[in-house]
């Protein structure tokens, strides 16, 4: 009987591993092209440490007939990411500054939640571009009926607040479409 139980640990432990190590899109897993961004998130390294928003509190809108793109995209602590493109016109490279691109913008803001006093909550905003140089690019690479994709990178001040820079590298997004005209 000893033996029995010893066995049927080994088949039950073999069977546990085998079933939680075998790979399969189970419709909600990551996007299988070239960025490996997990479907409807945005993920970066703000001056090197990890960031992912939330699928709930992240879209793509497409407005104004197809002309503007806006991005927003939050985390669980608050933190958070948009991106105003003008003029959009699908896939491509948008500058973020410089020049006549000074209209296309990206932010990445913090914000302190101070739970014994919501009133007292502080948020610091960081922006690009802050300057009339390129600060960075947002890169759409593909756009379907249900999914805006691509990458960012960029570098952005806090002129509002105590003027130090962030640097935003890896940026990726596969984030559900929305059209609103």
């Amino acid at each position: 009987m000893r033996h029995f139980k010893n066995f049927m640990v080994l088949i039950m432990t073999l069977a546990a591993v085998t079933f939680t190590s075998c790979s399969s899109d189970d419709g909600g897993g990551d996007d299988p092209g070239q960025s490996g961004t997990p479907s409807g998130v945005l993920v970066a390294k703000v001056d090197g440490n990890n960031f992912q928003s939330l699928e709930i509190s992240s879209s793509a809108t497409i407005a104004n007939n197809g002309q503007n793109l806006v991005i927003i995209a939050t985390s669980t602590n608050a933190n958070a990411f948009s991106f105003t493109v003008f003029g959009f016109d699908g896939t491509g490279t948008y500058p973020l500054g410089g020049g006549s691109n000074i209209f296309n913008s990206a932010s990445y803001s913090e914000t302190e939640v101070d739970l014994n006093n919501p009133q007292n909550s502080t948020t610091e905003i960081w922006q690009a571009p802050y300057d009339d140089t390129v600060a960075g690019e947002l890169v759409i690479t593909e756009i379907t009926d249900t999914k805006v994709k691509g990458n960012f990178n960029f570098t952005c001040k806090n002129v509002g607040g105590d003027q130090s820079v962030k640097t935003i590298t890896n940026g990726s997004f596969n984030l559900n479409k929305e059209v609103v005209n």
